[in-house]
């Protein structure tokens, strides 16, 4: 070809990545690989095929892990925690600074390793993946040297089982093993059984600088290896990244277990682009974002939203820059898209397009070579309730859909059951944050996409999971309290018939509270109540339908949550004004319940107490600001959960009702409360108190009833976004949480004491909020 005709085309030359040492590597292995267990490689066992996702060639055969493998996995890591642990939080940091040294020095053969076993372009392998690995090493080698002083009153969990996959996966690696060494924790890791060579790369790179035997332990396998890690006793936390179905059986899987549980998953994310935005930065924002690893990546912004006013000069803009884009070899350095990971998916990003279009959308396609291979696609005319709208594709699929207001653009971005990131573009600053606080989202990017930084957390909201990876809450999910153990507390059956005389000379029957009213049970039944001398007073039967007007009442409530937190204070404080200048009424019902009444009095005390304690908390539980990358700044923003309902200790019923209350309400959160079963009129007291105490109308929510029914009703409803439970039916109440997986906490009873310094700590506070990570340009 002549230059003339160089310059008039400006078409790439090949410009392949040499892969002769990685083959090398892998033919050393031809036998197939083992295990890394307890510091060593088994021999191989029963093996299964790795493919190259570019040419579908074998390129090596890993063992199928079995029962036995994982139970020898765990036994490892168990025999090393201690003595990990018991490591000087200095010598722990060197180990993860070694770590990181030495993926800088393999940084490409890491690289080249991994763009044959997932498909994905060299250029981000080598420029974006394996340098956030060696970041994140880095990063937690400090938390390790911090992590005494920074978190004093925690300790690491023990042994984490951790599953990670297919998009991401050295790097998700990172993610998941850097801060679980730095806590004092041993790992036992399964890789995705598409991508795992990456993994068992890194188990030689630990060994070769030196990692104790059996701190981390690598078992490769399919997804019964994952369910057997998953659900082993000798597990006390476990970490998933994959798909929303997968989590929730998860979630149903470790209920009752004691078993922490973080969960990143799937995401349908907002691109939301302004009619003031610089369109050029914005369609380089879709590429990144739609077309970045072949578009399968979690957060990927798989639904452009634009204002309408700009909607045809931006889809005719993205449209000829898909044009331009590169698909084909991995491994060549001029490779925009690489090759999907597997046939599988492939095939299932194709089905979801041809349904897509059977539904009327219209498709628009670059081109791709055959083979395990996509195109890059836009689709526009899908309509909001689209298979293409509503389903993670995971694939180089985009839609674009306009919208008139800011309004109608939060609407749509809100539209979904997931709710990882969103990106919004906007030269109005002031714009662009407000929308960001209205996205419910863990990650906002404006006018980005795709950032990611170890010093900032990443994790999402709603059906995306629960927990962060990265910055300090990350480092916090793998670390927990001393354990605290009660006892099972298996409640009587309450008895709607009528029973003996209540002693009250007036009909004072307690109703429920909800919607800042009092109302009768839709059961229209009541049940009594009994003090140490016999019954005392009638408590309402509330039931599911109760619970749903309590959630909807809740839901209506929704400007609590924008209350300044200046306003809730005062709010709160007031409540303890209002309850002190009823202390000997509310004494004198603890009393009559049986209570000793100097123990009374002191809950009582407790009680107002906590009402200034989380008052004074209201407006100085901050966030963060993060140094991540360069030319932008990250605010971690605490955010309220949403809907939470709160099951309370059957002891102490006001101190205890109160000390899960209060911290909820104080980060901005709206309750539906269900007091003590069998002490419940304490509780019932304190509606005069709150309707004078100007807590807006559906804020607080008191349902009484029977304790187990009701919780099981909360956390159910899909309308709760968190549940704090006292009580005996915590593996049920776990299990049914995991239909919206809600954020749940539970304990038995008599694990704390409800009334004294246990009942309240900066803890509650960080349970009752989620982070939002906002990253904005600064500095650019």
């Amino acid at each position: 070809m002549k230059i003339s005709e160089i310059m008039t085309d400006m078409d790439y030359g090949p410009a392949p990545e040499a892969q002769d040492i990685v083959q090398d590597w892998l033919g050393r292995h031809e036998a197939g690989f083992g295990h890394f267990i307890d510091g060593t490689f088994t021999g191989a066992g029963e093996t299964f095929a790795v493919t190259n996702p570019a040419t579908g060639g074998e390129i090596a055969r890993v063992t199928q892990g079995t029962t036995a493998d994982v139970d020898a996995a765990v036994a490892a890591a168990r025999k090393a925690q201690p003595k990990w642990a018991g490591l000087q939080g200095h010598q722990r940091a060197r180990h993860l600074y070694a770590l990181a040294r030495h993926v800088q020095q393999h940084a490409r053969f890491l690289a080249v390793l991994e763009s044959l076993d997932n498909g994905k372009p060299i250029r981000e392998s080598r420029d974006a993946d394996i340098p956030l690995v060696a970041r994140h090493f880095y990063h937690h080698a400090g938390w390790a040297e911090l992590v005494a002083e920074e978190f004093p009153d925690r300790q690491p969990w023990g042994v984490c089982g951790q599953i990670i996959p297919w998009n991401f996966p050295l790097l998700m690696l990172a993610w998941k093993v850097a801060p679980a060494l730095a806590a004092g924790n041993t790992v036992v890791l399964k890789p995705a059984e598409y991508t795992p060579l990456t993994a068992l790369a890194f188990a030689e790179i630990a060994a070769e600088c030196g990692l104790p035997a059996g701190v981390l332990n690598i078992v490769t396998g399919d997804g019964a290896t994952g369910a057997a890690i998953a659900g082993h006793d000798g597990v006390d936390k476990l970490a998933f990244t994959g798909s929303t179905e997968v989590g929730k059986i998860l979630r149903r899987q470790t209920a009752g277990s004691g078993k922490g549980l973080t969960l990143e998953l799937g995401g349908k994310s907002p691109f939301i682009v302004f009619e003031d935005a610089d369109l050029d930065a914005a369609v380089e924002g879709v590429v990144d974002a739609i077309w970045f690893n072949q578009g399968q990546v979690c957060c990927a912004g798989s639904r452009v939203l634009v204002a309408e006013a700009i909607e045809a000069r931006f889809t005719e803009r993205l449209k000829a820059r898909m044009a331009r884009l590169t698909v084909g070899n991995p491994l060549d350095k001029n490779t925009d898209i690489g090759a999907i990971v597997h046939p599988v998916q492939r095939d299932r990003i194709a089905e979801l397009v041809a349904q897509g279009r059977a539904e009327g959308a219209e498709i628009h396609q670059g081109a791709a070579p055959e083979g395990c291979f996509y195109p890059p696609t836009i689709i526009t005319n899908a309509q909001p309730a689209s298979v293409l709208s509503t389903e993670e594709i995971f694939g180089p699929v985009v839609t674009i859909t306009p919208f008139r207001t800011p309004d109608d653009a939060v609407a749509l971005a809100n539209n979904t059951r997931y709710g990882l990131a969103a990106s919004i573009w906007s030269e109005g600053i002031t714009q662009a944050l407000d929308i960001a606080r209205q996205v419910k989202a863990g990650v906002i990017w404006v006018n980005g996409t795709n950032l990611f930084d170890a010093a900032a957390g990443f994790g999402g909201y709603r059906e995306s999971g629960y927990g962060r990876e990265g910055g300090r809450e990350g480092m916090a999910a793998y670390m927990r309290s001393p354990a605290r153990t009660g006892q099972e507390t298996d409640l009587p059956a309450l008895d709607p018939v009528p029973g003996g005389p209540t002693g009250a000379a007036l009909d004072r029957t307690a109703k429920l509270f909800i919607g800042g009213k009092q109302a009768r049970p839709d059961s229209g039944y009541v049940y009594q109540v009994n003090g140490a001398k016999g019954p005392i007073g009638l408590a309402a039967l509330g039931s599911r339908k109760d619970i749903r007007n309590a959630v909807e009442a809740a839901a209506k409530a929704s400007g609590w949550a924008n209350t300044t937190g200046h306003q809730r204070a005062q709010i709160l404080y007031y409540l303890g004004e209002n309850l002190s200048a009823r202390a000997e009424e509310f004494t004198a019902r603890l009393t009559a319940s049986g209570t000793k009444e100097k123990t009374a009095r002191a809950e009582v005390e407790a009680a107002i107490a906590r009402c200034f304690r989380y008052a004074a908390w209201a407006d100085k539980f901050d966030g963060a600001v993060h140094n991540t990358v360069s030319g932008h700044v990250t605010l971690a923003m605490h955010e309220p959960l949403g809907v939470m309902g709160v099951v309370a200790p059957t002891e102490a019923p006001l101190a205890g009702l109160l000390s899960l209350m209060l911290p909820a309400l104080a980060m901005g959160n709206r309750v539906v409360a269900v007091p003590s079963q069998t002490h419940p009129l304490s509780a019932t007291d304190l509606y005069q108190v709150i309707e004078t105490s100007d807590i807006p109308a559906g804020v607080v929510n008191i349902v009484t009833g029977p304790r187990d029914e009701l919780a099981r009703v909360l956390a159910q409803h899909d309308g709760v976004d968190a549940l704090w439970y006292v009580g005996s039916a915590r593996k049920q109440v776990e299990a049914d949480s995991a239909g919206n997986l809600k954020q749940v906490w539970t304990e038995a009873d008599g694990a704390r004491d409800w009334a004294g310094s246990e009942g309240q700590s900066r803890d509650f506070l960080a349970r009752a909020t989620q982070v939002k990570n906002i990253w904005v340009p600064y500095g650019a």
